[in-house]
């Protein structure tokens, strides 16, 4: 075994090892977090994610995911170097959230619809927060302020999109996967003929495959759950016992050296451990412009948390999926996001129209974002549709210097 692998076993079976006697000396603040967790992923998580992993599962089972594919190659290989199957991920993603960009970029992969090096770049600009999150629970749950929800939406996702173009350098000389038809074509009748082909190749009755994609999705949301409690009472032990304080001490050093007030250091270091936690932090912040504190939200919402590092982690456990892109990725996307909202700050909250076309598209209710998951199956159909869209200029205009075959 490598030295540098022994040494990981080592510090995470001491990490593992103090965190039981935290728990231990802290046990009913570990239960209240736990408690706490199990909150946010009965009312939240459950019912908006797994909705999607059981749809995902069938289409994939169908082939519809593979002729969307081939509808969507012109538009996803020449902009971010994944084939166009990618593009059902990025819109699935954009309306459900982390993790299950990831989980359909593994099943992608155990079909050979996507190589290594295009399952981590799509894996890196699929995994973002859900308009639920960012909407109900950030912008009314936390700062009680919905004006806020157009420049998070925004900040967060047109920075998924610039990872997206960036990871497109990621392994340059990787080679490529080939296309689901197998000619290089985008029309329908090629689109209709890859999704019969994944059909027959599946072969599983409808009953079969229903039961097959409730299982797996159930054990892939217990499994976040779990993860998410987990978090949820690792960070309030460590709160209790003190050690959070050399977090804390670096996070007030990053944040004057960029200009931004230290009252947001809780956020920052919370965030870094969980997103809910992070994100509630910099709405309870106090004395600190609101532009700041929806950068520290931001930052914690593109960053994801350990929390969903882990659950990211262990999905792509079945795959040869490396975690280190993944890992630069979200660093990057902590990064660029927050400047992105305070380069829009001015320009979008001084302008009361752009608010207003937004709440007419999205109504932030009062009691939070229950009321939002209704909204997420129209989401997904407008993004998909304006992929599509994009896919078909995109044929119409690379079609005069494409090769003949």
């Amino acid at each position: 075994m490598p030295v540098y692998r022994q040494w990981s076993v080592i510090l995470l079976s001491a990490s593992l090892f103090i965190t039981c006697i935290l728990m231990a000396l802290h046990p009913l603040a570990s239960l209240q977090a736990g408690v706490r967790g199990l909150a946010i992923w009965w009312d939240v998580l459950f019912p908006s994610l797994f909705p999607f992993f059981v749809i995902s599962e069938l289409l994939l089972g169908f082939g519809i995911v593979h002729g969307i594919g081939t509808l969507l190659d012109p538009l996803m290989k020449p902009l971010f170097r994944v084939p166009g199957c990618g593009g059902f991920v990025a819109a699935i993603s954009c309306a459900s959230g982390y993790p299950i960009g990831a989980k359909l970029t593994a099943k992608l992969w155990q079909q050979k619809l996507l190589t290594r090096e295009e399952g981590e770049r799509l894996v890196a600009f699929t995994t973002s927060s859900d308009p639920i999150f960012l909407i109900g629970a950030v912008s009314v749950g936390f700062f009680h302020n919905p004006s806020i929800a157009v420049v998070i939406v925004l900040s967060h996702y047109l920075g998924a999109l610039l990872i997206g173009l960036l990871m497109r350098f990621h392994a340059p000389h990787a080679p490529a996967s080939s296309s689901p038809n197998g000619k290089g074509r985008a029309g329908w009748r090629e689109a209709l003929q890859a999704m019969h082909q994944a059909r027959m190749e599946d072969g599983r009755p409808f009953g079969e495959m229903l039961r097959d994609s409730v299982i797996s999705s159930l054990k892939l949301i217990i499994v976040v759950g779990g993860l998410v409690v987990f978090f949820c009472v690792l960070l309030e032990s460590l709160n209790h016992s003190g050690l959070m304080h050399w977090l804390y001490r670096c996070a007030d050093m990053v944040l004057t050296g960029v200009g931004m007030p230290t009252a947001l250091g809780d956020a920052i270091v919370g965030g870094i451990f969980e997103v809910t936690l992070g994100a509630s932090s910099a709405g309870a912040a106090s004395g600190v412009p609101l532009a700041y504190k929806a950068a520290a939200a931001v930052f914690v919402l593109s960053w994801g948390g350990l929390s969903v590092h882990a659950q990211i982690t262990s999905i792509l456990n079945d795959t040869n999926l490396r975690y280190p892109p993944f890992l630069l990725a979200r660093a990057v996307h902590s990064v660029i996001s927050p400047v992105l909202l305070l380069l829009m700050w001015k320009p979008l909250m001084g302008n009361s129209d752009a608010a207003e076309v937004f709440y007419s598209l999205w109504p932030a209710p009062a009691q939070g974002g229950s009321a939002l998951i209704a909204y997420l199956p129209f989401l997904f159909i407008l993004v998909l549709s304006i992929l599509f869209v994009l896919a078909m200029l995109a044929r119409i205009f690379f079609k005069p210097i494409q090769r003949p075959e």
